[in-house]
């Protein structure tokens, strides 16, 4: 007796996903599918004589009003995360106002199982928030290319989706245009994330972009890898001191930044005596370090907020910009100081554009708290 066809023989005949062939046979409406792939499915199923079990397209023909946001960390990177609350909170109002129930899944970037396919198969939900995109990541890209109602707090280059995200590259460069401004030369880098990341990418970019319009050479020995938490901070911090010299470092997430302030204090280094230090994000606690970190502001709130309008306007077939782009603004507070140990000066509470993000002095511990100075280079008298 010859074996029944399955839905992964026709998605395999189409050229596409088995989530593309449910859909499609089971007549969504909702999702948007090219009217050729939608064919190339019909008439391969009919070729293969396969047909869909009928209580199964009565589940899956319709919406179930849930919206999930996917995270590409584990759940304990996900728990050190100080900037998810809000940007939840911001998803969960735009998905409430809409009349949408929100799922957050995480997907840690080993987990190579089919999460993304079986949130919208199974129909657990109408459309993903995807929020850390890594550039190999092949499930994501072929659902986006199968035109499924996903937006992503990042970007995928080369591919054709909506995107709501700070500005990575803008926020990155003014952090480390700051540095330059206060005299420091030797700048060095620790990424918020391992480079598969595009957010991690992008403040790398800003960081490049910074030394470039400085006239300051680029020194990959300069640039370390972070992971998400504080520990991956302490380790980066204390392979760029066993490798070279530097008087500041620019660390693209503020909890990588506090593991990157133990590891120079157990080099027996301060901030910013000896190295002035910006981070990125201001999570809530940056302004409590110690010493107060500058850092980068995003609007978090905003975030997510915009990010799951955006969804829901795919979900209903509304148009939405390819590419949206939050300010940010630099918020200058006692972890950096003039290289040369002079006073910052008088420029608390100034706010002024700097490519797409604004600056502002903003210290709660009272002192130290103007645009901040710079230290002698690590490992020198």
């Amino acid at each position: 007796m010859p074996r029944r066809a399955t839905s992964a023989d026709v998605a395999t005949e189409a050229g596409v996903s088995r989530t593309t062939v449910s859909f499609v046979l089971n007549g969504r409406t909702d999702v948007k599918i090219p009217a050729e792939t939608r064919q190339r499915v019909l008439d391969a199923a009919e070729r293969l004589g396969y047909h869909p079990h009928a209580p199964a397209r009565q589940l899956v023909g319709g919406r179930s009003y849930i919206v999930a946001l996917v995270l590409r960390q584990s759940p304990e990177q996900i728990a050190g995360d100080a900037v998810l609350a809000e940007t939840l909170r911001g998803f969960a109002a735009s998905a409430r106002a809409g009349g949408f129930r929100v799922m957050v899944e995480p997907l840690p970037a080993d987990d190579h199982s089919p999460t993304y396919a079986d949130l919208l198969r199974s129909q657990h939900a109408d459309g993903l928030v995807v929020s850390g995109p890594r550039v190999d990541d092949p499930s994501l890209q072929e659902l986006v290319r199968d035109g499924f109602p996903i937006v992503l707090q990042g970007s995928l280059p080369g591919l054709s989706v909506a995107s709501v995200d700070v500005d990575n590259v803008a926020g990155a460069r003014g952090a480390v245009e700051h540095l330059i401004e206060l005299g420091h030369r030797r700048i060095a880098c620790i990424t918020n994330a391992p480079l598969v990341y595009t957010a991690a990418q992008e403040r790398l970019s800003g960081y490049h972009a910074a030394l470039a319009a400085g006239g300051i050479e680029a020194d990959p020995v300069l640039v370390a890898e972070g992971g998400f938490d504080a520990p991956s901070g302490h380790v980066a911090m204390s392979q760029l001191i066993a490798r070279t010299a530097f008087d500041a470092v620019f660390v693209a997430s503020d909890v990588v930044a506090l593991g990157a302030i133990g590891g120079l204090r157990e080099a027996g280094m301060r901030v910013p005596d000896d190295v002035s230090m910006v981070g990125f994000d201001d999570i809530p606690l940056a302004a409590y370090f110690d010493p107060p970190l500058s850092t980068v502001r995003l609007p978090a709130f905003e975030l997510g907020q915009a990010a799951g309008q955006a969804l829901i306007d795919r979900i209903d077939d509304r148009p939405v910009p390819e590419r949206t782009l939050l300010p940010t603004e630099l918020v200058v507070r006692a972890s950096t100081r003039p290289r040369d140990g002079s006073s910052p000066g008088t420029t608390n509470g100034r706010v002024r554009p700097a490519d797409g993000g604004r600056r502002r002095s903003d210290d709660p511990s009272a002192s130290g708290g103007g645009r901040s100075a710079e230290g002698p280079t690590p490992g020198k008298e």
